[in-house]
């Protein structure tokens, strides 16, 4: 038995939707724990191309469960939809679909409250406007409504009253707070309602069920380590705790029952929305690897920031996750890259850091320190064997692994889920996913 967290090594879209459906073959159980739908997971397979928001990606594979955890935020309409077009897909989600009643809602204020902050802010954080940093701040300041209050509606329709009446003295100036109708939202809450009703659980009951039962779980959670509220690069971070340890408050289980835990990170970097980026290229190679590497927003369609491999801040997310492994993505992208540039420390007003700062003014001032490896002209594209891949592709890899010092058992060369180099390594056997 194994089970298994699966974390972004960067600030987010390194590829854990291709990943957790290429693993989730090997596993019975997929649990989402923290996060809402401010963040696309996208799933190539054959010919369809599939964004998931909410539901895990393992969800695609015929007799998987899937498990929305309470540390999920969830739109219920945006929940809906998704349900929607992956039952177009065939997908049965009876009796493999559950969802926390723990988990808190993200409600029509929320996204204009999201909106709203946004446009007071002086600095701009770059959120997705989806309510969910709103929904997370009313969770904290125990306002918050989660899904299983909808079993009583009186109650949730009394709360939902006062929370928009606090919102609206807030915002004073904002019409749409204003033209929001408490009974508009409770009708159509609880018609969503009963269509999730079936599905609702306790959720860490379900997941320690299914451990006892010796099914293997995998963990998936949204964004990535520099985008974590409180080990990211704040305030320029998601809400929620997108690291290793909040697979667990996010999910109700234990830490002891975890087995391992995966990393995901891209042969280069990129960032959605605001804050320091060391390694950002603003220039044609920056453009030519947003193009090759298709790098806008599954959720917003917003262009990417794109740069080099930052080694710095992988190394830091190895260490406050405990990767034991790491899933290298679109290695296919710097085809035809030469040279190709490495950050393996910062200077910073005179001093060589060589440590991800923690604070973020100090990151911002912060100049990459680069090597220069030779690239390679030959296309990687759906190479299934590392032997495959060009001599100086092989010794990128091998470089970046003593850079980051942590061993990359998965290489991806494309999008599609049979694009991908499984290397061999006992790792795998001491989670029986050889």
């Amino acid at each position: 038995m194994a089970n298994i967290i699966v974390v972004g090594a960067q600030w987010g879209d390194e590829g854990k939707g291709k990943i957790v459906d290429v693993l989730s073959e090997r596993f019975d159980v997929v649990a989402r724990y923290q996060g809402g739908n401010n963040a696309g997971h996208t799933v190539v397979v054959g010919d369809e191309k599939v964004v998931l928001h909410l539901i895990p990606s393992g969800i695609l594979r015929k007799g998987k469960t899937c498990v929305l955890g309470n540390g999920v935020v969830i739109d219920l309409g945006e929940l809906i939809q998704e349900m929607d077009q992956l039952e177009k897909l065939q997908v049965k989600f009876e009796g493999h679909f559950f969802i926390s009643r723990r988990a808190h809602l993200v409600l029509p204020y929320h996204k204009l409250l999201d909106v709203a902050h946004e446009q007071r802010a002086t600095k701009k954080i770059g959120t997705t406007g989806r309510g969910i940093g709103p929904a997370y701040v009313d969770k904290m300041a125990r306002v918050g409504i989660r899904v299983g209050d909808l079993h009583q509606p009186n109650l949730f329709k009394e709360r939902l009253s006062q929370n928009l009446a606090e919102k609206r003295a807030q915002y004073p100036e904002s019409k749409t707070l204003s033209g929001l109708e408490v009974d508009r939202m409770f009708e159509d809450h609880l018609r969503h309602f009963e269509r999730i009703r079936g599905f609702l659980a306790d959720g860490s009951l379900v997941l320690d069920r299914f451990m006892r039962e010796g099914k293997r779980v995998l963990f998936e959670g949204a964004q990535g380590t520099l985008l974590d509220v409180d080990l990211g690069t704040y305030p320029y971070v998601t809400s929620s705790s997108a690291t290793a340890g909040g697979a667990c408050t996010g999910t109700g289980v234990s830490p002891k029952r975890i087995d391992g835990i995966l990393g995901i990170c891209k042969a280069y970097t990129t960032r959605v929305g605001e804050g320091p980026f060391p390694t950002e290229l603003t220039d044609e190679t920056g453009e030519r690897i947003r193009e090759r590497g298709a790098e806008f927003g599954a959720t917003t369609g917003r262009p990417r920031r794109t740069g080099w491999f930052d080694a710095v801040g992988v190394r830091y997310a190895a260490r406050v996750n405990g990767f034991d492994a790491i899933a290298l993505m679109k290695l296919d992208v710097l085809d035809g890259l030469d040279p190709i540039r490495v950050c393996t420390g910062y200077r910073y007003r005179g001093e060589t850091l060589i440590e991800l700062p923690n604070e973020t003014d100090i990151l911002a001032e912060c100049e990459p320190i680069y090597e220069s490896l030779p690239g390679w002209t030959e296309s990687t594209v759906g190479a299934l064997e590392e032997k495959r891949l060009p001599p100086t592709c092989q010794a990128y890899i091998r470089h970046l692994e003593e850079l980051v010092g942590v061993p990359f058992t998965l290489i991806s060369t494309g999008p599609r889920r049979d694009q991908t180099i499984v290397r061999s390594n006992p790792l795998w056997d001491s989670w029986g996913l050889a």
